[in-house]
């Protein structure tokens, strides 16, 4: 991801991306039901690194599967990339943890830019102390083990029925997380960024009184005006 396009990214909204990717047709961009343990952070941003359970198959799924240095789970802690989001298909089961507090941390401390699943986190209140951004369904106690056997790294998958390639681009804030096709990230940072210009204008417009008719969308004759006027005196 070039530089420029990350540092765009952290100043707009997943609600703003959304509209954009909806003007290309992509519709089921954002995760579902996914919510931030710690929404007082910056912006989420990073390519996604993909790790993929199925439903654990018990004679398979022991406690002592963690002692193999090869465990798809312990492996895609230590691969993520720095800077890079690990994005976890749960299978929207969250009566089992997706990960724990100690693995979160150890994403932390390699500079892996946050981490997403569309279960849940065990060890929840910890991870919510943590300076990286963490997005989950909701608590769940129980070893992931119990229900869950992780089986891939790094291939496609869905989270919160939003296809998640390799390499896409992942954004979260404070309402939630959406995923950016690659191909298309530094144009829809760049069209974002001006939408959100345009919105926090007319914000600010409906703010000391004005009606959205013929603002938003902006068909009244003196809104680009008004919008370029505001748009100096901000230096926007």
């Amino acid at each position: 991801m070039h530089p420029d396009t990350r540092h765009k990214l952290l100043g707009v909204s997943t609600a703003t991306l959304c509209t954009a990717l909806f003007k290309r047709g992509l519709r089921h961009q954002f995760i579902q039901d996914v919510r931030p343990l710690n929404p007082g952070l910056p912006n989420m941003v990073g390519p996604a690194f993909t790790l993929r359970y199925i439903p654990a198959r018990e004679d398979l799924n022991e406690i002592g599967v963690f002692k193999d240095r090869d465990h798809p789970q312990r492996k895609a802690v230590e691969a993520c990339p720095p800077g890079a989001v690990l994005v976890i298909d749960s299978r929207k089961d969250a009566r089992a943890a997706s990960a724990g507090g100690i693995l979160v941390a150890r994403l932390m401390v390699r500079g892996v830019a946050g981490v997403v699943t569309d279960g849940g986190f065990r060890d929840s209140p910890d991870i919510a102390t943590y300076a990286m951004p963490a997005y989950h369904v909701r608590p769940s106690a129980p070893t992931n083990l119990t229900l869950h056997q992780a089986i891939a790294i790094n291939e496609p998958i869905g989270c919160g029925d939003a296809p998640v390639f390799p390499g896409d681009i992942v954004v979260g804030d404070a309402e939630g997380v959406v995923v950016i096709p690659a191909h298309l990230a530094d144009e829809i940072a760049n069209e974002a960024v001006e939408m959100t210009v345009f919105e926090d204008f007319v914000q600010a417009q409906v703010l000391a009184g004005r009606s959205v008719l013929g603002l938003y969308p902006p068909t009244d004759a003196d809104v680009a005006g008004a919008f370029a006027a505001w748009r100096a005196v901000k230096g926007r």
